[in-house]
C-alpha cells in the first residue's frame, strides 16, 4: 500500500513540475540574456537596396534581411519635422522627445534615465561602442545631458566623471586629453589617466583590445583614434584600429560573463560621415560594415539575446539611378554609367550645383577668386543644391529586430517606442 502512495506522490510531483515548466515557457515573460541595440546613422529604407547592390549585388541578401521583424519609425523631434542626430538618439535613449541640438532629456525632477542607466539598475553589464568619436551626439545621448551637441569636451568630462559604463570603445581620444598631450582640453585634465585610476583598463590599439582577458567582468575604456576611426578601406590606419565588427565581437565576449546579462549600444557613425560629404562609396561601404557587425552579433550573442538595428535620421537623400545590371556591385556602380550619367545623386550637400539663401552666402565667402567662375563639369555624384554638408531629410527610418520582444516591431512606430520595448526587456 505504501509503494502505491509513493508512486501516486511521485506522479503528482512530476505532473506539477511539468505544468510549471510549461507555464514558465509559455506564459511567463522571459528576459533576454543579451540586448544589443545598433543605431545606424542615416539608416532609412532608401539606404537598404543601394547597400545590397554595392555590397554583393541586387540578389545577395544582407544580414539585415535575415532579421524577422521590422517597422517604419517616425522620428520627428519636439520642435522640427526633421530631427538632428542629438534629438533622434535622445528619443531612443530616454523615450522622450527633445528639441534639436539637445542631448538627453530633462524633466522637472532632473535628467531622465537612459537605457544604459536602467540596465545598470537591473544588474546588467553595460557597453557602448562607436566607430566615430565616443563623444558624438548619438553616442552621447546614452550617457550625457547637454544643450549643445558640439560641446564634446564637456560631454567627455561627464563620461569620465560618471564612469558608470563597464565597457566603452571608439574614437575621440583628443577630447579626453589635455593640450600638453596633443589633446583638445584646456583645463589640464587627463581624463584617460583619471579613468585608469578608477580601475579601468585603457586600450589604445587593436592589439591591446584583443589582449584584454575575457574571464572577468570588464572595466574597459578603448580610445583608438584622436578623432573618428578610419574608414574600412584605409588599410594603414586600420592596422592599429579595430573595425566595428571587431569591437562588437570583443564587447559581446567581455560582457557576456555577467550573470545578470548585458546591454550593448552600438553607434555606426562613419556611414553618416560619408553621407555628409556626398561620398556614396564610403556611405555604402560603412553601411555594409554595420551589416557585418550585425552578422557578428547574430553569431556571438546566441538565440537567447535580442538584437535591434534602427536608424536615427534620414540624411542626404541618396539615390542609385539608372539600370545597373543585376550582378553589378562595388566600383561597378560608382562614378558614371556607360551613357555618361552619374549612378548616384543626392538631394543636398557639397556636390550641389546651385546654392540658396545662407548656403549661397557661405559658398561665395568660402570660394577663392580662382574658383569664382561656375563649374562646367558636373560632379560624378551631383546634388540638387549646395550645402556645406548634406542635410537631414524628412523621412521615416527603419528598425529591424531578432529575438525576444522584437515581434512588437510591426507597421509604423514612433522612435520613443524603441526605448519602451527595450526598457521592458531589461
Amino acid at each position: 500500500m505504501k509503494w502505491r502512495n509513493h508512486l501516486l506522490a511521485l506522479f503528482c510531483l512530476t505532473l506539477f513540475a511539468a505544468f510549471g515548466i510549461f507555464y514558465f515557457q509559455h506564459w511567463v515573460v522571459q528576459k533576454p540574456f543579451g540586448i544589443i541595440l545598433f543605431v545606424g546613422e542615416g539608416l532609412a529604407p532608401g539606404r537598404i537596396a543601394p547597400t545590397r547592390v554595392f555590397a554583393g549585388g541586387a540578389d545577395v541578401p544582407l544580414s539585415l534581411d535575415s532579421m524577422p521583424h521590422l517597422a517604419l519609425v517616425k522620428n520627428y523631434s519636439n520642435d522640427f519635422a526633421a530631427p538632428d542626430s542629438a534629438a533622434a538618439a535622445s528619443a531612443i535613449a530616454t523615450g522622450v522627445k527633445v528639441n534639436n541640438r539637445s542631448i538627453g532629456a530633462e524633466s522637472r525632477g532632473g535628467a531622465m534615465p537612459t537605457l544604459i542607466d536602467l540596465a545598470r539598475r537591473s544588474g546588467r553589464a553595460t557597453g557602448l561602442v562607436s566607430d566615430g568619436k565616443i563623444t558624438n551626439a548619438t553616442a552621447a545621448a546614452f550617457y550625457a545631458h547637454a544643450s549643445d551637441p558640439t560641446a564634446q569636451l564637456e560631454i567627455a568630462r561627464q563620461l569620465a566623471d560618471a564612469s558608470g559604463i563597464d565597457l566603452v570603445l571608439g574614437g575621440g581620444a583628443q577630447d579626453f586629453l589635455p593640450d600638453t598631450k596633443d589633446g583638445n582640453r584646456k583645463d589640464g585634465r587627463d581624463l584617460l589617466a583619471e579613468i585608469r585610476r578608477k580601475g579601468f583598463d585603457v586600450a589604445r590599439t587593436k592589439a591591446e583590445l584583443e589582449a584584454i582577458p575575457g574571464w572577468r567582468r570588464p572595466k574597459l575604456f578603448g580610445a583608438f583614434a584622436s578623432g573618428k576611426l578610419a574608414y574600412a578601406d584605409q588599410i594603414e590606419a586600420r592596422r592599429e584600429q579595430p573595425s566595428l565588427p571587431d569591437m562588437v565581437r570583443r564587447a559581446i565576449e567581455l560582457l557576456q560573463y555577467n550573470r545578470g546579462g548585458y546591454l550593448l549600444v552600438v553607434n555606426a557613425h562613419l556611414m553618416r560621415t560619408g553621407a555628409e560629404q556626398n561620398d556614396s562609396e564610403h556611405t555604402l561601404a560603412e553601411t555594409a560594415e554595420l551589416d557585418r557587425a550585425v552578422a557578428v552579433a547574430l553569431r556571438y550573442a546566441g538565440d537567447k539575446s535580442t538584437i535591434v538595428v534602427c536608424g536615427n535620421v534620414g540624411l542626404g537623400g541618396l539615390h542609385l539611378n539608372g539600370w545597373p545590371f543585376r550582378a553589378d556591385r562595388g566600383i561597378a556602380v560608382l562614378g558614371l554609367n556607360s551613357a555618361g550619367d552619374p549612378w548616384f545623386s543626392w538631394a543636398s550637400g557639397p556636390n550641389g550645383m546651385k546654392s540658396y539663401g545662407t548656403a549661397k552666402l557661405a559658398a561665395q565667402q568660402s570660394a577663392s577668386p580662382a574658383a569664382a567662375s561656375p563649374i562646367i563639369e558636373p560632379p560624378q555624384e551631383p546634388a540638387a543644391f549646395y550645402a556645406p554638408v548634406a542635410l537631414e531629410t524628412v523621412e521615416d527610418v527603419v528598425v529591424f529586430g531578432a529575438g525576444p520582444g522584437t515581434d512588437a516591431f510591426q507597421g509604423s512606430l514612433d522612435n520613443t517606442a524603441i526605448f519602451k520595448i527595450i526598457r521592458d526587456l531589461l
